[in-house]
């Protein structure tokens, strides 16, 4: 058994910072780079993947909302058009730069609104994966477990990789709790590797109702802006790997 830990990072701009981006660095398998719409800008987008590189990370691209001020979690009303152009602005921005630094884009990962508007939305899902295939049709395109994003991408062509998460609670009908729910994170590390175990072996995870949701692990997220982001994820990969699971980029 393998399961990938990625990460989002380079989400601060300018003078503010946000997470702990290096130390994450030495516990996860793949990052996804902000590209400077909801966070992130060019410069700390180059500091970010130079760090990534340099430690034989796969980097791949995290494009959300043009929303600073809600940090791309607030949905809009879009067309499929704005999110095509928008998703295909901020990949290509990523990619030029991890080519300069002389490293390859792996894959795509949306953000907040837009990943989970596109898990539920078949248009803006296409529209999602018609942008990544026109940057690099060798893109891998994260989405969440079962979502319609996940089926676009493979009706595109791509190779998709099947994300669940390690600090969320889930729904019955396997969408992540909303964020404004007092039960929607999960913050003891003993508690989310062992869900982790159980959706990587099992296949499925118990939502917040009690029902036993089926998925397909290929990816977890684990979020480097939460409190002791660090040595939860250190305890989730040493449950993994005393468990036989090993981690490794889809890529």
């Amino acid at each position: 058994m393998q399961i990938d830990l990625n990460a989002d990072m380079g989400e601060g701009y300018g003078a503010f910072r946000t997470g702990e981006d290096e130390s994450l660095l030495d516990w996860v398998s793949s990052v996804n780079v902000a590209c400077g719409f909801h966070g992130g800008d060019p410069l700390t987008i180059r500091r970010t993947v130079r760090l990534a590189l340099g430690k034989g990370i796969a980097v791949g691209a995290h494009p959300g909302f043009p929303d600073l001020l809600g940090f791309g979690r607030r949905e809009w009303v879009v067309t499929p058009e704005e999110v095509y152009a928008w998703v295909v602005y901020q990949v290509g921005a990523v990619a030029a730069l991890v080519r300069a630094e002389g490293g390859r884009l792996c894959h795509v990962k949306p953000h907040g609104a837009l990943y989970n508007m596109a898990a539920r939305d078949p248009v803006l899902a296409e529209a999602v994966a018609t942008a990544v295939r026109a940057v690099d049709p060798a893109l891998v395109l994260y989405g969440l477990a079962g979502s319609h994003l996940l089926a676009a991408g493979a009706a595109a062509g791509l190779r998709t990789a099947s994300e669940v998460f390690a600090d969320r609670t889930y729904q019955a009908d396997g969408s992540l709790t909303p964020r404004h729910h007092p039960q929607a994170l999960v913050h003891d590390p003993h508690t989310a590797a062992a869900r982790v175990l159980q959706m990587v072996r099992e296949g499925r995870v118990t939502a917040l109702s009690g029902e036993a949701v089926r998925l397909r692990a290929e990816t977890v997220c684990v979020h480097g802006d939460s409190p002791g982001a660090v040595a939860f994820v250190q305890q989730l990969r040493a449950v993994l790997e005393r468990s036989g699971v090993r981690v490794q980029s889809p890529a």
